[in-house]
């Protein structure tokens, strides 16, 4: 397998259109991010960042892999050590959430 050329400073998903929702403010690894109105955690995320979280037994970079809830794969967590399953859960203002707690 070969190793991916994308910088973690690049978001690995760019919004191409629609952009009319309301801006949701949140916190992601401590900076100021913002999201839109009804974005997943996943979408919040992957949207400022290359990677959701790393991998707590290999530290290989991870961005969801079902989208759907049925697999383990997008565990993160907030500020306050809460798991949540980024693909099902929608961001909310105020919320602050980890990529570098190790996820799982």
């Amino acid at each position: 397998m070969r190793a991916s050329t994308r910088s973690p400073a690049h978001p690995l998903l760019h919004r191409v259109a629609e952009r009319a929702r309301r801006a949701v403010p949140f916190t992601l690894d401590g900076a100021p991010a913002t999201a839109l109105e009804g974005d997943t955690v996943l979408t919040a995320i992957l949207t400022h960042g290359a990677q959701l979280r790393r991998n707590e037994f290999s530290g290989e970079p991870r961005a969801g892999f079902c989208m759907m809830g049925a697999c383990q794969d997008c565990w993160v967590q907030t500020d306050s050590g809460e798991r949540l399953r980024a693909c099902t859960t929608f961001v909310a203002p105020g919320m602050a959430l980890r990529t570098d707690a190790g996820g799982a």
